[in-house]
């Protein structure tokens, strides 16, 4: 491993920033303390800081030199609305919530490579550190965009990076094209007739109604998709009745669906919403259909990804960089600003010994030993792309 010894030296001091953080989780734009502290650990370093973009976003900013060029790294503020199972002294104080995705970590290595790059930094250009809030399911990097991160910052390109539990410590995974799915909820409310449970002849009941469109959506997967695109559709919640004997009025349906394409997210909701008219007009029951497309997916420009790629093999190894890793079915409001300049997003082993049990778990841990790891890659990455001519 080529580790910046600097940034192994500083590895206790981040993990006492990545512990201090995780004690204190805050969710989706209330990160109010978490900002303070990444902005006064910005100005304390030299580094030019606004706060409040999208609420609680921070941007500080680097310049060295007389070039023209500039870059974004990206990294997430919040934590989620999970109560922690760990008892080790930097759990959370805070009931309910937890920093359970790693978010924590992602700050601090960004954190540690901006001291470094403010202090040792080689390159000719300007860094713009971004700090994101509302990562989990609110679209706060889309937040940031509308309140014009990218007028006032104009970056030539833009990166991000997320631990994965269950890769090795040292390695990291990167592709070109997409690497997280787009995320996409629904709604379905089924509007019947309710009556007396011994009487069902009487009723319209959405009840029955609701499971067999529940059948009908997996069908879309294996009939109307193509077999060749990965697509997950999930029904995670069935709401209705509250008595053992009355049939009700309605009852809702929930769930998500992920995909790589803006044509299957179309497929998908045209679907959904035709099984929906369908069955609902043959039983005679009426219904209200909600597609809301909340996530893209996350599509790395090839360039970029390539590099990055390039600069982790560096870093790890080339035996330590899987450069054709299968994508992830999750997501990540990353992709938005994908949408808006060239970038890449890349995986860091968190490791798979105790401690690293899958991210959105009550027990899942950040592995402060990949601190200085993550936090060379973003130096490297500013000092390649910003290499003074």
């Amino acid at each position: 491993m080529e580790i910046i010894k600097d940034l192994e030296k500083l590895q206790p001091e981040m993990q006492n920033w990545r512990r201090d953080i995780h004690t204190h989780p805050e969710i989706a734009f209330e990160e109010h303390r978490t900002a303070k502290i990444v902005a006064d650990k910005l100005e304390s370093f030299g580094i030019e800081v606004e706060t409040g973009i999208a609420g609680t976003g921070v941007v500080g900013t680097l310049k060295k030199g007389t070039g023209n060029r500039s870059i974004g790294l990206r990294a997430d503020l919040d934590a989620l609305l999970i109560n922690e199972a760990n008892d080790f002294e930097h759990k959370s104080q805070n009931p309910g919530k937890m920093h359970a995705c790693g978010h924590d970590g992602h700050t601090t290595m960004l954190l540690g490579a901006a001291k470094y790059l403010s202090e040792k930094g080689d390159f000719d250009g300007t860094i713009n550190f971004i700090f994101q809030p509302a990562e989990e399911n609110e679209g706060g990097g889309k937040a940031m965009i509308d309140d014009g991160l990218f007028d006032k910052y104009p970056v030539e390109s833009v990166y991000g990076m997320h631990n994965i539990p269950g890769m090795p410590v040292g390695s990291f995974a990167i592709k070109p094209g997409p690497i997280m799915a787009a995320f996409d909820i629904f709604n379905v409310k089924i509007i019947g007739k309710g009556g007396h449970a011994a009487m069902p002849q009487t009723t319209i009941d959405p009840i029955l109604i609701g499971t067999k469109i529940i059948d009908a959506y997996q069908s879309i997967v294996s009939r109307y998709i193509d077999p060749q695109e990965p697509v997950v559709l999930s029904v995670t919640q069935f709401h209705g009745g509250d008595a053992y004997n009355v049939i009700p009025n309605e009852v809702e349906i929930k769930g998500c669906t992920r995909c790589f394409s803006s044509k299957v997210q179309s497929q998908l909701e045209t679907q959904m919403e035709q099984i929906t008219r369908s069955l609902c007009s043959a039983y005679g029951a009426d219904f209200i259909f909600e597609f809301e497309h909340r996530y893209p997916a996350t599509v790395n420009t090839v360039d970029e990804a390539e590099l990055s790629g390039k600069v982790a093999q560096r870093i790890a190894g080339k035996e330590m960089v899987n450069l054709s890793p299968t994508p992830a079915m999750g997501s990540e409001d990353f992709a938005y600003m994908l949408q808006e300049k060239p970038g890449s997003y890349i995986w860091i082993g968190n490791g798979d010994g105790e401690g690293s049990c899958m991210i959105h778990n009550p027990g899942y841990d950040f592995n402060d030993e990949i601190l200085p790891i993550g936090a060379t890659y973003w130096v490297e990455m500013a000092q390649e792309i910003l290499r003074p001519l």
